[in-house]
């Protein structure tokens, strides 16, 4: 039975998209107060769950499902292009799930339980019968809530010693999980065809392309206006501040980007999300600094 090389299972577990959760686990890592150098050894484990693993998952699972979509999107992918023969690629899905929740345990309880959390809206995202991603305002929040906002509360939870982090920091993790809303919708400019063909509604094929622009970033934005009213109602001005600074930056990108969607997506994920994570990790440092808001 042919089998694919391992620079094809690499391709399909996409190591370029563990970075949002990972550093979003980070970010509740950071906000939790906590000593870093304490819990060093935590912090690996969960780095390594978020990213190489559950985040490696849902590619995997997606790209399965998706295969029939890719074959007219991208027929370059591992699986339309027949270099990940078979059904390798669900048994990947499968193997992978599996080796998170083994990880997951190292975690303590609540680090399982988010870890299946997690991979049950990977799943339902791609595959039927839920396939939240068929509407891309449901398939997009499920996506913004396990990349950021699951991950960013898991951080904190994992250095809590499982207790759930303060308020403060679950209203942050919950804000950005917003914003990626619109992160996630800039994904879905490049493949309109195919998902317009195979019925898969994307805010681009529902709305239009201009439209779901201006929604992608006014998800974007919006989140980020509140948590700098926030920053200055807790009584951190150079915090909130720095993230005004990075939202900012953002806007002449999104300019161009609601001019010319499709051409200029690439654009904005590339140079506008790093400085919308940044906001995130200011975000928690200010947390960080200041034990009592972080309560």
């Amino acid at each position: 039975m042919a089998h694919p090389s391992l620079s094809t299972v690499a391709e399909l577990l996409k190591p370029i998209t563990w970075f949002p959760p990972m550093w979003a686990f980070a970010c509740g890592v950071v906000a939790s107060s906590q000593s870093l150098g304490a819990n060093l050894g935590l912090i690996v484990l969960g780095l390594v769950l978020t990213g190489p693993l559950v985040c490696a998952s849902s590619q995997a699972v997606n790209d399965w499902f998706d295969r029939h979509v890719d074959a007219i999107n991208e027929p370059l992918r591992p699986i339309p292009s027949g270099r990940m023969p078979g059904q390798w690629g669900l048994y990947i899905a499968i193997v992978w799930t599996l080796l998170s929740l083994v990880w997951a345990w190292g975690l303590g309880t609540w680090g399982f339980w988010a870890c299946c959390l997690g991979l049950v809206l990977a799943w339902a995202y791609s595959a039927p019968p839920f396939r939240l991603k068929q509407n891309g305002w449901w398939g997009n929040a499920a996506c913004a809530l396990s990349y950021e906002g699951l991950a960013w509360i898991t951080g904190g939870a994992v250095m809590l010693g499982g207790a759930l982090p303060g308020q403060r920091s679950l209203l942050l993790a919950l804000l950005f999980s917003a914003g990626a809303h619109g992160i996630m919708t800039l994904n879905d400019f490049k493949s309109v065809q195919g998902d317009a063909q195979m019925g898969v509604r994307s805010l681009p094929v529902q709305l239009g392309m201009v439209n779901a622009a201006k929604t992608a970033c006014a998800c974007m934005l919006l989140p980020q206006a509140i948590v700098v009213a926030l920053l200055l109602q807790w009584s951190l001005p150079w915090h909130a501040a720095a993230v005004l600074a990075l939202a900012l930056g953002q806007l002449p990108l999104m300019r161009r980007f609601i001019q010319q969607p499709k051409d200029k997506a690439l654009m904005l994920s590339a140079f506008g999300v790093p400085l919308y994570v940044s906001g995130m990790m200011v975000s928690a440092w200010a947390l960080h600094f200041t034990p009592q808001v972080a309560a």
